[in-house]
């Protein structure tokens, strides 16, 4: 071999010990890059494919009743406020959990206890949630004034300031849930029990009717009209701001005009409303329970309102699906 082989046979050597292992390096990059997103893929597919719990409604096959409006809640009423026409009717004697619909009858006694709303009140690890173990902005320690717990409670849904109203009441928390069930009992509101005051508990229950009568009652307290329709509220916490926000949107729809909401969601109620609003020139009570989807209970609202604005509605009750 001639001495200018030699040498090129050598440069093409060292080429491919240059080149082979980067081409390598690449080859497996790609690969694992490969791999790793075909894991992900099936991991999404486990998640989207994985059955959630089924609520209370659900399993009593409350979503296969029919109605005109197609909701997507299992129970709804419509009801006019001063006249105690139903308008619209869905399942309305269906006994259900109603998770933190709960708050508004936390408020309603706190507020006919006539507390004073300047005492300042401590969360404490009582308060924290051991059954659902649901989160909170509010630490333990945290103090606010007994105002300042209802307004997050009732806006914001927030259930260490529900509990701690309900601790702080004379007598303890059994009083408290002693003092609501005789309320609802006061009321009429024979579906209704209540075993604590946030609402995480299935054992909450009540019915539509019943409901639309809490409503009317809670309505009547201006603070609680108030409070509940609140957009956002701004509190100190440790000498720093923290702002909360209405769990229900439609308060900062300027085309709605809302007089007292409260929004509830746990597994077993599925996603839970109450309002009281007014349109077409009438004062309305709306009941949404056992919704499925995180919007499913606003788009029911909007069904409803839009009907109600289009036509001039008398009674609807929906039928019962029928099988054979």
């Amino acid at each position: 071999m001639s001495k200018l082989a030699s040498v090129a046979v050598v440069a093409l050597s060292v080429t491919l010990c240059l080149t082979a292992p980067s081409e390598a390096l690449a080859a497996k990059k790609k690969a694992v890059t490969s791999a790793r997103a075909s894991k992900s893929v099936k991991q999404r597919a486990a998640v989207e494919v994985e059955p959630a719990h089924p609520s209370y409604g659900q399993m009593a096959g409350l979503h296969a009743t029919q109605d005109e409006l197609n909701l997507k809640s299992g129970v709804a009423l419509v009801l006019d406020q001063d006249t105690d026409e139903v308008l619209f009717s869905k399942n309305p004697e269906a006994v259900l959990p109603i998770a933190s619909l709960t708050k508004l009858m936390t408020a309603v006694i706190v507020t006919e206890a006539k507390q004073p709303l300047d005492e300042v009140l401590t969360v404490t690890q009582d308060d924290v949630d051991t059954e659902k173990h649901s989160r909170s902005r509010l630490k333990v320690g945290t103090q606010l004034t007994r105002g300042e717990m209802l307004h997050l409670a009732l806006m914001s849904s927030e259930n260490r300031a529900a509990h701690a109203l309900g601790r702080s009441y004379p007598g303890g928390l059994n009083a408290f849930v002693t003092a609501m069930n005789a309320k609802a009992q006061a009321l009429g509101m024979a579906d209704t029990s209540y075993v604590e005051p946030t609402g995480l508990s299935s054992k909450n229950q009540s019915s539509a009717r019943d409901l639309a009568t809490l409503v009317k009652a809670a309505h009547q307290h201006q603070i609680i009209r108030e409070l509940s329709t609140s957009p956002e509220y701004q509190v100190a916490v440790n000498n720093r701001p923290m702002q909360f926000r209405n769990t229900n949107m439609l308060v900062r729809n300027p085309s709605w005009d809302i007089g007292l909401q409260k929004t509830g969601y746990i597994t077993e109620a599925g996603r839970c409303l109450v309002m009281q609003a007014q349109m077409a020139g009438r004062k309305l009570i709306m009941v949404f329970l056992d919704s499925a989807g995180s919007r499913s209970r606003i788009g029911d609202a909007e069904r409803v309102r839009k009907w109600i604005n289009e036509s001039n509605p008398t009674a609807r009750v929906a039928a019962p699906k029928v099988t054979s």
